[in-house]
């Protein structure tokens, strides 16, 4: 009997752990997916600002809304991965 619950115990162990990391990846995966959310959202006030900040004949230069991300990225409004993003946008 103590050779058959041996088995049985390490099957639960690995059922467990395996139940576990399952878990702990789904919320991992929904945190990723909440600040995602969050950073399109911070480009989009950014790219709004921009847009009302100029008509659409007189839009700001490239080089002048690198600028403003690069001093809002310095300001911490925007964050590294948010600043990457929003310039590689910009660049297309």
């Amino acid at each position: 009997m103590i050779r058959r619950r041996r088995p049985l115990m390490r099957a639960a162990v690995i059922g467990g752990g395996a139940y576990a990391m399952g878990h702990h990846m789904a919320n991992k995966s929904a945190a990723q997916a909440q600040q995602d959310d969050e950073q399109n959202e911070r480009i989009s006030g950014v790219e709004d600002q921009q847009s009302a900040q100029g008509t659409p004949a007189a839009q700001p230069s490239m080089l002048d809304q690198l600028n403003q991300l690069d001093a809002m990225h310095q300001q911490g409004a925007l964050s590294d991965s948010e600043f990457a993003a929003a310039k590689a946008k910009l660049l297309g």
